[in-house]
């Protein structure tokens, strides 16, 4: 490894770069009053004249009701119950605003369906739950079983999003996930992969540092580490400091994974805060809250030769990552579209569903999602590594095909498919799928049913 720190680029134009981050708040404020929601119903089926409503509903509905009752196993492939997802939330920890409450939470859940349906061709429902708790949320989605093909938890808070996911994997017949655990971790992964390759250091050998620890650092920890991070080499910090067996407030029964966490990290015993954290870190993950200013600039500064750091809160990272750059890091990626390097899990739940809903997968496994991580890895190594590229971009149409590919065929290794479809099987219907809603959208666009933003 030859290279050292970057050498400090020209000043940026803050002004410019804190008005083009601002921008799709603003837009945000006027689309939203303008189009009254962003998903709806769509019709599956021709009306070639209301004499057809006897073939889709009484009388002739019956035949498959019928059907359905001697083998339940029909509904997948006689209703859109094979591609239905249900998002399911409480409203308790949305983006990085915390506790704002189900109708407050509704907006997130429709950009959700949107990104499910147009890059990976999912029926997902937004289900906002009155209710916070736990016992109840388990109960609701158990019921809600026969309806859907698969469970997508959201923003819900910790502690009670690991409980509540591991008593649904356990308890559920179709695939439960939590895409904040789940999901992030497979990006993270994916970008951590590449990066280090950039800054020319080995995965088994960085010091990375995870600033917050809830549900997306936890399970990026062990994605991580199944990816071969040494989890020695792991410092994670919460709200009270750097995680480790000296953390007598953390208690198993309460907080299992942080418990656990703090006995197989931190072999060097480091005590203190995010910058004792971060000191020497080659990798540094903040997932924490919204920024600027929750990462500083001077602890970015001393961080390790060829610095890699990833602050992914939303709407805004915990530190810009122009000074981020002004502070020595090398690669800076961020949850943003609108930055280089967009380390968000949208480039992993639309793929990884469409894979697991196609192979009929009982549960979403975390070697899955490290599958998926090591495609998005190759596919972005294959586009041409660089310090502003590290991860693929959503626009690039064969990512979520190929995810979804990988996904579908790690599932049926594991043994927890039921459909085993070839690489090509797989690889042709979540193509075909994918584009399918694609072109319906394109279509809608073009003849204004969609109607064009204002102005």
């Amino acid at each position: 490894m030859v290279s050292k720190k970057a050498a400090k680029p020209s000043p940026p134009n803050v002004e410019e770069l804190l008005k083009k981050a601002r921008k799709p708040a603003e837009d945000s404020r006027r689309f939203h009053p303008f189009y009254q929601g962003k998903i709806e119903i769509a019709t599956k089926v021709p009306v070639r004249s209301f004499d057809d409503f006897a073939i889709w509903y009484t009388p002739g509905v019956a035949e498959p009701c019928k059907d359905i009752a001697k083998d339940k196993e029909l509904a997948y492939s006689l209703t859109n119950k094979w591609n239905n997802v249900a998002i399911v939330t409480d409203g308790t920890r949305v983006l990085g605003l915390g506790d704002i409450g189900p109708e407050a939470g509704l907006p997130v859940m429709e950009g959700k369906s949107l990104l499910f349906k147009y890059l990976g061709g999912v029926d997902a429902f937004p289900l906002c739950l009155g209710t916070k708790d736990p016992d109840e949320i388990i109960e609701t989605v158990i019921r809600l079983q026969p309806s859907f093909g698969g469970i997508n938890l959201e923003d819900i808070a910790q502690p009670k999003c690991f409980y509540i996911l591991d008593r649904l994997r356990e308890e559920c017949e179709i695939p439960v996930w939590h895409d904040d655990q789940q999901g992030t971790a497979t990006i993270i992964t994916a970008g951590a992969i590449n990066a280090v390759k950039v800054v020319g250091k080995k995965l088994g050998e960085v010091k990375v540092a995870m600033v917050g620890a809830g549900a997306s650092n936890v399970r990026a920890a062990y994605v991580l580490i199944a990816a071969g991070v040494n989890p020695k080499h792991i410092v994670m910090c919460d709200s009270k400091g750097i995680l480790g067996v000296h953390r007598k407030d953390i208690v198993k029964s309460e907080f299992a994974d942080k418990w656990d966490i703090c006995h197989t990290t931190n072999a060097e015993g480091l005590i203190g805060g995010v910058p004792e954290a971060m000191k020497g870190a080659d990798l540094t993950i903040a997932a924490s809250r919204p920024g600027p200013g929750v990462v500083k600039k001077e602890w970015v500064a001393a961080m390790a030769d060829d610095a890699i750091i990833f602050p992914i809160a939303n709407p805004v990272p915990e530190i810009w990552p122009w000074e981020a750059t002004e502070a020595g890091a090398r690669i800076v990626a961020t949850g943003r579209s609108d930055f280089p390097n967009q380390v968000n899990n949208s480039l992993g739940f639309p793929g990884i569903f469409r894979g697991t809903l196609d192979v009929r997968a009982s549960t979403i496994t975390d070697e899955m999602c490290l599958e998926a991580a090591r495609e998005l890895a190759r596919i972005a190594e294959e586009e041409g590594l660089r310090e502003d590229h590290i991860v693929p971009t959503m626009d690039n149409k064969d990512v979520f095909p190929r995810e979804a590919t990988a996904v579908g065929l790690k599932a049926i290794e594991q043994g927890i498919a039921r459909n085993k479809l070839s690489r090509k099987e797989l690889m042709d219907r979540a193509t075909s799928i994918i584009s399918r809603a694609r072109r319906e959208s394109e279509h809608l666009m073009q003849t204004e049913f969609i109607r064009k933003p204002p102005a």
